[in-house]
Order: structure tokens, then sequence, then C-alpha cells
């Protein structure tokens, strides 16, 4: 009978095993194609720029994230997973990784549905009736699937691509006798902490979701 037992443990965290070596395979193969979408979608963002399309751009840099964070979420799941796995005592953990394998397939599912194909990120850029549905469909997803900290993250990356692409650079350290000359006479710039940042990008956030059009 001990045995019997014994060898029940052993083929449930044996399966375990082998269903996160499954994720696993699976998050890499993802990993590889949800790069190069994530790719085309920062350079959407840049061609929206240029085209003084802020609105869009964000929107391209916004879907990326979330496709960034699904991964990442995915990969410390299965890293906590394989910890519990190698435990002694699988007994006491079994339902914690049986739950957790579960949740990493239903995660997967989310990602496998996001690379819907370069085709459905060129709808970012395109004007037609079908897009902007399109367009209006993700914003109005991501907006309940990002927390502030992706959405500041995002706005931070926006700001940089700015920068990069009004050809913005950040200026060199000046010599000392240039900033010698300049002592006094530039007025003293009020500089934003992050923390104010922070909060002025979630009021912004707030009235642009209050004065948006509802569906009808």
């Amino acid at each position: 009978m001990g045995n019997s037992s014994s060898s029940n443990k052993i083929s449930a965290q044996d399966r375990a095993i082998l269903d996160m070596k499954i994720q696993r395979d699976k998050l890499h193969q993802y990993q590889k194609r949800v790069k190069v979408i994530t790719d085309r979608e920062t350079e959407i963002a840049r061609e929206c720029l240029r085209q003084g399309n802020k609105s869009k751009a964000l929107l391209a840099l916004r879907r990326k994230k979330y496709q960034e964070s699904l991964l990442a979420k995915t990969d410390q799941q299965l890293a906590q997973l394989e910890t519990l796995t190698s435990d002694v005592e699988f007994a006491l953990v079994q339902k914690d990784v049986v739950f957790g394998l579960q949740q990493g397939t239903a995660v997967l599912k989310e990602i496998h549905k996001e690379m819907g194909g370069l085709d459905k990120v060129e709808m970012i850029l395109e004007e037609s009736q079908e897009a902007q549905a399109y367009q209006e469909e993700i914003s109005e997803m991501l907006g309940g699937k990002m927390s502030n900290q992706d959405e500041d993250e995002v706005e931070d990356e926006l700001e940089a691509l700015q920068r990069e692409v009004s050809g913005v650079r950040l200026p060199d350290a000046p010599s000392s006798n240039l900033a010698e000359a300049s002592v006094g006479t530039l007025p003293d710039v009020p500089q934003e902490t992050p923390a104010q940042k922070a909060k002025r990008r979630r009021e912004e956030r707030a009235r642009e979701q209050a004065s948006a059009p509802i569906a009808a």
C-alpha cells in the first residue's frame, strides 16, 4: 500500500513537471513571435508621431506593453511553479501547482490571441471604419487590463520616442566657461517629481475617460 501511495505522488509530480515544460516551451515560442509584433508596434508608434498622431502612437505602445506584461507574468509564474514542484513534500503544494498551471494555460491562451498577426497591428495605422472600430475595441480592452504603473511606463516610452522623432537630444555637459557665463542668466525651471508626474498623468487619463463618447 505504501509503495502504491508513493508511486501516485511521484506520477503527479512528474506530470506537473511535464506540464510546466510544455508551458515553458510554448512561452519561448510565443516570445519569439511576439517580439516581431512588438518591434513593429514600436515602429508604428514612431510613424504615428512623425504624422503628428499622438493618440495612435500611444495605442500602439499600450498594446505592446500589454503583450510584454503577459509574457513577463507567465515567465514569473512558471519560475514560481518550478520552485514548488522541486519541493520534497510535493503533496502539500500539489493543489497550488495545479491551480498555477491552470492559470498559466489561461494566460498562454490570451497571449496566443494577441498574436493575431502583423495585419492586426497594421490596422492601428489605417483610417477605415473597420480599423477605427478595432482601435476603439483595443483601447477599451486595455483600459481594464493595465495598471497605472503600466500606463506611466508607456507614457515614458512615448515621451522618449517623441524626443527621438523630433531630434531633441539631451545637451552635453557644458564647459566650465560656458557654465560660468550662463550663471544668473537662466530662470530656475521647476522640476516635476516622479510622484507629481504620476498624479498628473492619472488625472489626465481620468479626464480623457470621462470625456470619451459613450458607445450606443
